[in-house]
């Protein structure tokens, strides 16, 4: 995942509903009317949230019916969060020089 990739990820997570969305869909698959029923958002309101989250890769749908349900994809989450643990390993490494060089003065 490059730099350029995480970054719509991280400007659909950077909003607290699309998150409250995502942490309601690891708890299992939902619809959007089912989501609407658990937060104090409108079913529109979900759906347009929901686009957004689908579009950066976070969830999937899938007509189960005469409903479209909605589940997590994980991938797009781990990729992340390995680059984000890449990011810090290199600040901790980064840091361990310069407090090396601040002990040797």
């Amino acid at each position: 995942m490059t730099a350029g990739t995480l970054v719509p990820v991280f400007a659909a997570l950077g909003d607290e509903t699309r998150w409250s969305i995502l942490a309601a869909l690891g708890e299992g698959d939902a619809s959007a009317s089912a989501l609407a029923g658990r937060l104090p958002v409108t079913r529109q309101a979900i759906m347009k949230h929901l686009a957004v989250l689908q579009e950066v890769g976070l969830v999937e749908s899938e007509r189960v019916g005469r409903e479209v349900r909605y589940r997590v994809l994980g991938a797009q989450l781990s990729d992340a969060a390995r680059r984000l643990d890449a990011i810090g390993a290199e600040w901790d490494r980064r840091l361990a020089a310069i407090k090396r060089i601040a002990e040797g003065l």
